[in-house]
């Protein structure tokens, strides 16, 4: 497995591949074995955070359960500067919506695939499993022009 660590406005983060498919990113920083495929998500995400990137285009695998790899899926289709509830997802997964919250919390690569978009019942917001929490999470939806109560 290979790492790369990137300094972003919401703190130093690490993306992680595996077998050609970015598999996680976490806060913090590790020893950089660099691939070109990491590159290229490092160069997104930068374009993600200067305002010039609204959707990644990078190969994910979502190691986890089918249920899981559904929520992500989903999760992924939310566009930029749009937010929508652990309901909606739910509705439309046809489960309810606690086991959602748990994997929206679970989620292995925050940001790319973008669980900081989806809010509790009523656009309440909740947490956010990377570091600063909420902050984090009221960082990300303000940088791209969601949930305009945030802001």
């Amino acid at each position: 497995m290979a790492f790369l660590s990137i300094e972003t406005p919401v703190g130093p983060i690490f993306v992680q591949e595996d077998d050609g498919a970015v598999v996680s990113l976490g806060w913090g920083a590790k020893d950089d074995t660099s691939t070109s495929l990491l590159q290229i998500a490092a160069d997104q995400l930068a374009a993600y955070f200067a305002g010039e990137l609204t959707e990644f285009e990078l190969p994910l695998r979502v190691n986890g359960s089918e249920f899981q790899q559904a929520v992500c899926a989903e999760m992924s289709k939310i566009p930029f500067g749009e937010t929508c509830t652990y309901g909606d997802i739910a509705k439309t997964l046809g489960v309810s919506a606690q086991p959602i919250g748990r994997a929206c919390g679970g989620n292995p690569i925050p940001i790319i695939i973008p669980c900081h978009r989806v809010m509790g019942a009523g656009g309440k917001l909740v947490g956010f499993s990377g570091a600063g929490g909420v902050e984090t999470k009221v960082a990300l939806l303000r940088h791209e022009g969601a949930a305009g109560l945030l802001i």
